[in-house]
């Protein structure tokens, strides 16, 4: 039948090349080898095991390990992230940035700024019904 089409099922899930074992985990895999094999050509054997035991910790982590259902590099970057970022950020428009330095210019006192006076109740329930109806109710005032 034309117009039938066959749909992907499971596309986040990557591509396995070796049993369970990914093209990701794989080639993590490799580079930790090539790590070892470096680490065992520079190093004496006391260093080697020390430095080997730690390498193997870090490079079985970021192929195997998940965390919340995430792959262990993907929560590392937003570890870092979070803590490169300062903790609270505030928006200002009237701030300048200029050569790392802030400059403020121009920002209202208190006493500028002025303060829209409150609706009433009635206006409240006028502008709840014109949103409720979708537009179609139109307060009285409106033309």
């Amino acid at each position: 039948m034309p117009g039938q089409f066959i749909v992907p099922q499971f596309i986040e899930s990557e591509d396995k090349i070796i049993g369970p074992i990914t093209v990701r985990q794989f080639l993590i895999c490799l580079a930790g080898a090539g790590v070892l094999f470096v680490e065992y050509k520079v190093l004496e054997t006391a260093y080697f095991i020390f430095a080997a035991l730690i390498t193997a910790a870090v490079f079985g982590a970021f192929g195997f390990l998940k965390i919340n259902g995430q792959p262990f590099h993907i929560f590392f970057l937003n570890f870092m992230q979070t803590q490169v970022r300062p903790p609270l950020r505030v928006w200002n428009k009237n701030a300048v940035v200029q050569m790392g330095q802030e400059k403020i210019i121009g920002l209202p006192t208190v006493e500028e700024a002025t303060k829209k006076p409150r609706p009433s109740s009635t206006r409240l329930r006028e502008l709840a019904l014109t949103v409720n109806t979708g537009g179609v109710y139109k307060p009285e005032d409106q033309p």
